[in-house]
């Protein structure tokens, strides 16, 4: 850590530093390298307080004193795990915030409730790590769920927790629109990209581009049902849709979409330029059997299982309550070791 600070801080002093474009780059790496350290210094402090408590407090007998430091390791072992997990996340743009999309699969109103299932699950999980939340476009079901659903969760490291998410999940449930209350398998594919800061240009030629509006479908007033201020984009090479409707303008709708398709067209470059570590980001996958990163089974047992780490989780209600740590843990480590 110490020489590659070295190293940025010699690259820094060439006369032509500023004028290179990854000049922010290196001051990106030189911030995170510095925040590292200090967490690291820090840690280091607070253990040798604890050890020198432990003496003092051994050699007077104080259980007081031994009690406070018990407690003490307990919230350094915490900040331990927190430091660790964090220098998991060492790609370019894991300190982003992250755009997610949930699209529900074929199946109908099963799979649009599904869809709603994990974006709730989604935004949970942001409230418990207070990672605020801008939703950018939903659509609703036809009679209940989600069609689809994108939005921007807005936190330190965002991006480079919810990438491990992109993918097909499955649910296995006793279908509450089935009046013969028989076993539904369900899909939804989520796809997460991180919002994309002035360092990074996009090159999309226009020509590639084919802009839909139309009305919107879900709720807003008046204005929101009555005029086309929804927007649609199709990337004719990528085939990559995205779309707003949240705007009651069609301006603003339309900006936010192509900022969407900027972070969806960079995940994709990215996917394939590392495609062995981030198969989870395949776009090319059909929603359906033999693709999921993730099956939820509520019925005949209730279990949820990572097909990618093996990580299986029984209480199915904390997880799709927001608990996802577990399954990000995992993927980071096992990202690590590939």
């Amino acid at each position: 850590m110490d020489n590659r600070l070295a190293e940025i801080d010699k690259e820094m002093l060439r006369q032509d530093f500023w004028e290179d474009p990854k000049s922010k780059e290196f001051l990106k790496e030189r911030s995170l390298l510095i925040e590292q350290k200090e967490n690291l210094d820090h840690l280091s402090e607070q253990y040798e307080e604890l050890e020198l408590l432990f003496e003092m407090a051994e050699e007077e007998e104080d259980l007081s004193a031994l009690k406070d430091v018990s407690d003490g390791l307990k919230e350094l072992d915490e900040k331990i795990h927190g430091v660790e997990l964090s220098r998991l996340l060492s790609g370019s743009h894991d300190r982003n915030n992250a755009i997610v999309t949930i699209h529900a699969g074929a199946g109908g109103t099963e799979a649009q409730d599904w869809a709603e299932m994990l974006l709730r699950m989604y935004l949970r999980w942001c409230d418990r790590r207070g990672v605020e939340v801008k939703m950018l476009d939903l659509m609703p079901g036809d009679e209940a769920g989600t069609k689809s659903a994108t939005f921007l969760a807005e936190g330190l490291y965002t991006y480079g927790y919810l990438k491990s998410e992109a993918g097909v999940h499955r649910l296995v449930r006793i279908s509450p629109f089935d009046a013969s209350g028989r076993r539904h398998t369900s899909f939804a594919s989520v796809f997460v990209a991180p919002e994309l800061d002035e360092t990074i240009e996009i090159d999309i030629n226009e020509k590639d581009l084919r802009v839909d509006t139309y009305r919107a479908s879900g709720a807003g007033g008046q204005h929101v049902n009555k005029t086309s201020s929804a927007v649609r984009i199709t990337h004719f090479p990528t085939g990559i849709v995205v779309q707003c409707q949240n705007q009651r303008s069609q301006h603003k709708n339309r900006a936010i979409a192509m900022k969407i398709l900027q972070a969806r067209l960079f995940e994709q470059e990215k996917a394939k330029k590392d495609a062995k570590k981030h198969q989870a980001h395949e776009k090319k996958k059909e929603i359906a059997w033999g693709s999921q990163i993730r099956s939820y089974v509520l019925q005949p047992y209730q279990l949820i299982k990572d097909h990618r780490t093996g990580v299986e989780i029984g209480n199915v209600s904390e997880v799709l309550n927001g608990n996802l740590d577990p399954f990000i843990e995992a993927y980071l480590r096992d990202q690590v070791s590939v």
